[in-house]
């Protein structure tokens, strides 16, 4: 196994970590303890030591489950425990500590190592802010109850610079991949970060697996050129490591097949990471996804609140997403699946606020038609 530490710090950490959101489950929809024990046990003997859980994981099975096998196999001084505050339900500020303390009773622990502020946007950040979240880490830090203080972002870059400006974090974890490279944080908001000397942590370095599952046949022929017979998941999790402010990338292991791959990815790679025909493959490989795309939206959110509800960043991400994946019945059960129908694109009352505000000049309106064509009827 490879590692890296955060900055500041001489703690090592392997470069892939075991996400705990998506483990094997029995027929019920419960967590499969025993996969998940040897899935743990796996890791572990091949080394990798961070993994990552939080609060509302397998409808808050993740947490309990992991902290009961992590007792079982006697393993907690050698492993780093990762979870996070679940912001949207901090209503008091004396919630902060409730919560903590329930996850390291469901964790079996007296600390964790890297805590994080869950699935910070504008709005979570200015409540806990104003509720003196940062004076309570400092608190729980000073405790012992949390040795590492971190946040998980999910918003425009101009308030993650805002989130990095506000504290001397240790770490951050963004969404991060050859893809999305100005979604969200993005990469200049990883260099923004990585300048503060805050470690970053990736998220989402497979796009949910839409990055290695039904490859369109075009970047399949291009990801076969060449002489490097790497699987499109490893020049995925290639290009995320090749990234030096990156610290670890988490993987969400949902099957012991998934977890061998991974493992050998990470203990293999040597530096540099990627060459520089590397790199223009990966590029030349993004050029096909990227002409597909339908709309140039980063998410900034400037759009937003739409006055009737539309939930443009998101409805634009499927839409791009069922062109780029070539794939429109399975992005089309994801739009009515995923948005309520409030915030579908059928919502839209063609007032064109949104346009007005909108700093890549989208015709909003005009996209919001041909999606309803194409989802809604």
């Amino acid at each position: 196994m490879n590692y890296r530490n955060i900055p500041n710090s001489e703690e090592k950490l392997s470069i892939l970590g075991f996400g705990l959101m998506r483990l094997p489950v029995r027929e019920d929809g419960s967590i499969d303890e025993k996969k998940v024990e040897e899935m743990v046990q796996y890791a572990l003997d091949k080394g990798v030591n961070y993994f990552d859980t939080a609060w509302p994981y397998h409808d808050g099975e993740s947490e309990p489950v992991f902290g009961k096998i992590v007792e079982k196999l006697g393993i907690r001084d050698r492993i780093k425990i990762a979870t996070k505050l679940p912001s949207w339900l901090i209503k008091a500020p004396e919630d902060m500590e409730e919560y903590l303390n329930k996850q390291l009773e469901r964790l079996r622990t007296d600390h964790i190592d890297y805590y994080l502020l869950h699935a910070l946007n504008r709005d979570t950040w200015k409540k806990l802010k104003d509720m003196g979240v940062l004076e309570f880490l400092e608190r729980m830090k000073s405790d012992g109850k949390i040795r590492n203080i971190g946040f998980s972002f999910h918003d425009g870059l101009p308030i993650f610079k805002d989130i990095v400006d506000s504290y001397n974090w240790d770490f951050c974890m963004i969404q991060y991949n050859f893809l999305d490279l100005d979604y969200q944080a993005g990469q200049e908001g990883m260099d923004y970060a990585a300048a503060k000397g805050i470690g970053v942590f990736v998220m989402e370095p497979l796009r949910g697996g839409s990055l290695v599952n039904n490859i369109p046949e075009d970047v399949q022929k291009e990801w076969d050129s060449g002489t490097k017979n790497y699987k499109p998941v490893e020049w995925a999790l290639r290009w995320v490591w090749n990234n030096k402010p990156v610290v670890l990338l988490l993987s969400g292991m949902g099957a012991m097949e998934q977890m061998s791959e991974n493992v050998e990815i990470a203990s293999e790679i040597g530096e540099p990471v990627l060459d520089k025909n590397d790199m223009e493959k990966i590029m030349r490989v993004r050029k096909i996804y990227t002409d597909r795309l339908q709309v140039n939206c980063t998410a900034c959110k400037y759009c937003l609140p739409c006055p009737s509800g539309v939930a443009i960043p998101d409805v634009f991400k499927i839409y791009n997403n069922a062109f780029m994946f070539k794939d429109l019945e399975k992005y089309k059960d994801s739009y009515l699946e995923n948005l309520d129908p409030k915030n579908r694109a059928g919502a839209c009352i063609m007032c064109g606020k949104c346009e007005k505000l909108c700093p890549q000049n989208i015709e909003i309106r005009k996209h919001m038609k041909r999606i309803v064509e194409l989802f809604e009827k």
